[in-house]
């Protein structure tokens, strides 16, 4: 979980906020050897749904950063890097994205990202947190253009209840769901069940799921990327793994793209459909890009290889950490 702590210049205490007398830090605790800490200047709010506890941070070295549940979940300087890599791969292997469903992404930066595509003509954005997404139009201007356009439509709603209500297909189902942590509210969205049952039958032909599957490190991949990776291989013809660094993180993250469609696109195919369908300039992804993130490293290709766990309600795995729920009981 994350704690905010005060700095003497002798050592670490916790302490009121207004207690502090040179700097005020903001630390994660990433394993249970394992602490994140960077300084703060300032904590733009606190507060608590009725699902997950969420705070806004002003950070000396990533500017404002999103915590929910005690996990960073996005930071001013470098959320491009997570948002770009999630949102660009699936959109330009499509031959031509036109309905978009994202389940989460409730701060809007995912929706932002998707609505740069020239041939999308509808974003469905469902998030469960009412109060986040109205904290996150709020207080992340750089989102707002994409609050107001008129192609998104906001329900506030379990992915899975909505998924099901649906008849309609969608080009790309994009989960940017929040960690799976032991007591979160989404880790069944990580299943296989959902994946088969409700994900798959809600995707036209050529259709292109997406996740963002957690920490993809060296070490921290085995913790949710690889089953997450196992259990889409055993739902779909083709998946396609792929990490990229996010300082912020302090880790490399992973994302998961799956379809019944090959990917067959060149660098250079990638680059040419990004020149043809994005407005405006990447600032992380291109053609290379992609071609480097989805070339893993030998240690992690074999642990994807030999992977043998899949993803279920009574079989899931969990990032380090707790939910809510979990919070409360030990409160």
């Amino acid at each position: 979980m994350g704690d905010i702590s005060v700095s003497n210049g002798s050592g670490k205490i916790s302490s009121p906020l207004n207690g502090y007398r040179k700097s005020c830090w903001y630390e994660e605790e990433i394993e249970e050897n394992l602490r994140w800490c960077f300084a703060l200047n300032s904590i733009l709010h606190t507060g608590a749904t009725p699902y997950q506890d969420i705070a806004l941070l002003d950070t000396k070295p990533f500017g404002k950063a999103l915590v929910i549940d005690g996990k960073l979940q996005s930071a001013e300087t470098d959320e491009f890097i997570y948002h770009e890599c999630l949102v660009h791969p699936s959109l330009l292997f499509h031959p031509s994205p036109k309905a978009v469903f994202i389940m989460g992404g409730g701060e809007g930066s995912t929706a932002r990202e998707i609505l740069r595509h020239k041939t999308v003509e509808k974003v469905t954005m469902c998030d469960i947190d009412e109060e986040v997404v109205e904290f996150c139009r709020s207080h992340l201007l750089v989102n707002r253009n994409a609050f107001c356009d008129p192609r998104l439509e906001l329900v506030i709603n379990d992915a899975r209840a909505e998924l099901e209500s649906r008849n309609a297909c969608f080009d790309v189902i994009i989960g940017d769901l929040a960690d799976p942590i032991e007591g979160g509210p989404c880790y069944k969205l990580y299943t296989r069940s959902f994946y088969e049952c409700i994900v798959k039958p809600r995707l036209s032909q050529n259709g292109i799921f997406v996740t963002q599957a957690g920490p993809a490190g060296i070490f921290s991949h085995t913790e949710v990327f690889s089953c997450i990776y196992n259990t889409l291989k055993q739902i779909f013809k083709y998946v396609v793994p792929y990490s990229a660094h996010i300082p912020s993180f302090a880790d490399t993250w992973g994302w998961v793209m799956a379809s019944d469609s090959p990917f067959s696109l060149t660098a250079e195919d990638l680059d040419l459909r990004t020149k043809q369908r994005i407005k405006g300039e990447n600032r992380y992804f291109d053609g290379k890009t992609f071609t480097s993130a989805s070339t893993l490293s030998k240690a992690v290709r074999q642990s994807l290889s030999n992977e043998t766990h899949v993803y279920t309600e009574g079989a899931a795995r969990f990032i380090y950490g707790y939910g809510t729920a979990d919070r409360h009981e030990q409160e």
